[in-house]
């Protein structure tokens, strides 16, 4: 007995790769759902600091609180929260007498990025092939 394998269009033999992507994503949103979300990245100013500096070396404390339109007190809490989970690294200097404080982001915090990203995306897919 031979057994015919059904026709399948080009489109669809390329697709096995995207479906598989596609199932690994959804199985992730699955698996953690939105309660599984980084809390500490998930808050928008602290989302905002991690991602500013994800595209830049180091950032002031000036410049990532006008790029974030918020007040000092705020940002500094924001802040210190990232420092103390060593997402971002913190150097303080005087240029003269003025104090200046210097942000970087760390590999911890690349990495909690890369992960708080991944884990949207998977979500957003989820939703989207409802």
């Amino acid at each position: 007995m031979v057994v015919k394998q059904p026709l399948i269009s080009q489109e669809r033999q390329r697709r096995p790769r995207k479906v598989r992507e596609l199932r690994e994503i959804r199985g992730l949103a699955e698996k953690t759902g939105p309660a599984a979300l980084d809390r500490l990245i998930h808050e928008r100013i602290r989302l905002g600091i991690v991602s500013a500096l994800a595209v830049n070396d180091s950032l002031s404390f000036n410049d990532l609180k006008k790029l974030l339109n918020t007040t000092d007190g705020n940002m500094s809490v924001h802040a210190r929260k990232l420092e103390e989970a060593q997402y971002i690294a913190c150097t303080k200097s005087f240029e003269g007498r003025v104090p200046k404080t210097e942000y970087r982001l760390t590999a911890v915090g690349r990495r909690a990025l890369e992960g708080y990203l991944n884990h949207m995306k998977a979500l957003i897919q989820a939703v989207r092939e409802v």
